[in-house]
């Protein structure tokens, strides 16, 4: 399946440029002491587990359903991006009391152009990484996809607040160093609670959004033979719901044609991008009896 082919290579390749950059940044960091720098070393640490994660957590979601996993394993991407979205608040917290504390202690920072050129190299390769892997994203809604989208994204940012820092300290101001480490901090961390919030709520079973609902009841509008909807229920499947609904249709009509109504109906609703199953459940209804 393209969806998770696309997903393989975008994760491969997400390992090894982090690889190559977390080389870099730990010599230029551990050179200079620079804070700042460490910190970015640390988050490309995180982000080639994270990288493997997302490699598993496709692997295993892009298995068939089978006697043991009848809505297949789609799950699995939401459970690697809680393990991913739980590395980014670890390294988040610890980078964050290291550079507070070089805040009012003494280190020895030395400043070198070599931190100018890591943070460039770094800033390209990610602008690259993060366009690809978003433009992925887009097209197949993978969570795990958005995981690495938005951590190429950050390391965009938080690599041009090191650079910042970087020259800042070559002006003298070497207390800037441990600021901007606080603030890749925070910045992990906060985007670290947002992946934990959206994977936390799939397994948690949250129901469909109202666009998709929107959507459920677009298409059973179209049908006159339904005179009432209720007990709308929907499960995550995935990136994808499984949606279960009560339609209610003339009493007097026969069994056949009722079925023949819920058959055509899941089928229009499955069509839907968002959904991977549609159980309908039909009852009659008196549509003489006086409300």
């Amino acid at each position: 399946m393209e969806r998770y082919k696309s997903t393989r290579i975008a994760s491969i390749g997400g390992i090894f440029a982090n690889i190559f950059l977390l080389i870099i940044k730990a010599v230029a960091g551990f050179i200079t002491h620079s804070q700042a720098m460490i910190g970015d070393a640390l988050n490309s640490a995180g982000d080639i587990l994270s990288s493997l994660m997302t490699f598993i957590g496709n692997h295993i979601a892009s298995k068939e359903a089978d006697d043991d996993h009848n809505l297949g394993h789609g799950k699995a991407e939401y459970v690697y991006s809680l393990l991913i979205s739980v590395v980014l608040l670890y390294i988040a917290v610890k980078l964050f009391l290291s550079s507070f504390s070089s805040l009012f202690n003494d280190y020895h920072y030395q400043y070198s152009n070599i931190l100018i050129i890591v943070a460039i190299i770094t800033i390209i390769t990610k602008f690259i990484l993060y366009c690809y892997t978003n433009k992925l994203y887009e097209k197949h809604h993978n969570i795990l996809l958005k995981a690495n989208a938005m951590d190429h994204r950050n390391d965009c940012i938080l690599t041009t607040l090191t650079l910042i820092a970087a020259l800042a300290s070559k002006m003298g101001y070497l207390y800037i160093d441990g600021i901007v480490g606080s603030l890749v901090a925070i910045w992990l961390f906060l985007s670290g609670m947002e992946i934990f919030k959206n994977s936390y709520d799939v397994l948690m079973d949250k129901s469909a959004n109202e666009s998709i609902k929107a959507k459920v009841y677009d298409i059973i509008s179209k049908y006159d033979e339904i005179k009432k909807v209720n007990h709308f229920n929907s499960t995550p499947v995935g990136y994808q719901y499984q949606v279960s609904i009560t339609i209610y249709v003339d009493g007097n009509m026969s069994t056949y044609e009722s079925h023949d109504i819920a058959n055509r109906l899941e089928k229009d609703i499955t069509s839907i991008e968002e959904v991977y199953l549609t159980i309908i459940h039909v009852n009659p209804i008196d549509i003489n009896k006086k409300k």
